[in-house]
């Protein structure tokens, strides 16, 4: 049975740090960095919240259901976003990558693929997972092209599954990743990386 445990992971220019209220401040810039709690279909706390959120976070690991992370991008030496395991299921061997979000300028950077490629690696060689899940609001069509192009499969839509920020409940898209299928998914990672330091 898998026992995730906080842990600092780094690797490919970003360090994944155990979430703690220290972060709070560095989180509220790095959301201002594109307004990012404006977008309904996304977990971004708003400045005013962003204590919350991380108490909530914490709450969750004290559970054992979740462990999040601050990401911060070594070169500049800035936390750019959070990221966590949640939804872990510890008798099926299997966590969930999820309440993902970036500042507006690390987007469409290399930050997002070292980051999963940390998560998945650690998921699946040290923490012996049988699977990670990933899913996605329905709306948010960026989001689950960026899963689709980590290797991940869909699994399917729940519909009608989740309240939003704004009341309203949306359909949820869901994707995996099985341990079989982490050695290729692993490769292609790495491939996407070595393009990203070549530009």
């Amino acid at each position: 049975m898998i026992r995730p445990a906080p842990e600092k992971l780094e690797g490919h220019g970003v360090r994944l740090e155990p979430l703690s209220l220290e972060h709070e401040s560095a989180l509220k810039a790095a959301a201002q960095d594109g307004r990012l709690w404006e977008l309904f279909f996304t977990s971004v706390p708003e400045p005013e919240t962003t204590k919350k959120y991380i108490e909530d976070a914490l709450k969750g690991q004290e559970r054992g259901d979740m462990l999040p992370w601050a990401v911060r991008d070594l070169k500049s030496n800035t936390i750019v976003g959070s990221t966590r395991y949640h939804d872990i299921i510890a008798p099926a061997d299997r966590v969930e990558i999820g309440y993902t979000w970036y500042a507006q300028r690390v987007q469409r950077s290399h930050v997002n693929t070292a980051c999963k490629l940390l998560l998945f690696t650690y998921a699946f060689q040290t923490v012996n997972c049988k699977v990670v899940g990933l899913r996605t609001d329905n709306f948010n069509l960026r989001s689950q092209r960026a899963i689709e192009a980590l290797g991940a499969k869909k699994d399917g839509v729940i519909r009608q599954h989740w309240p939003r920020r704004d009341g309203t409940i949306r359909d949820t898209v869901m994707y995996s990743v099985l341990a079989h299928e982490w050695p290729d998914v692993k490769r292609h990672l790495q491939f996407r990386l070595k393009r990203h330091e070549a530009n």
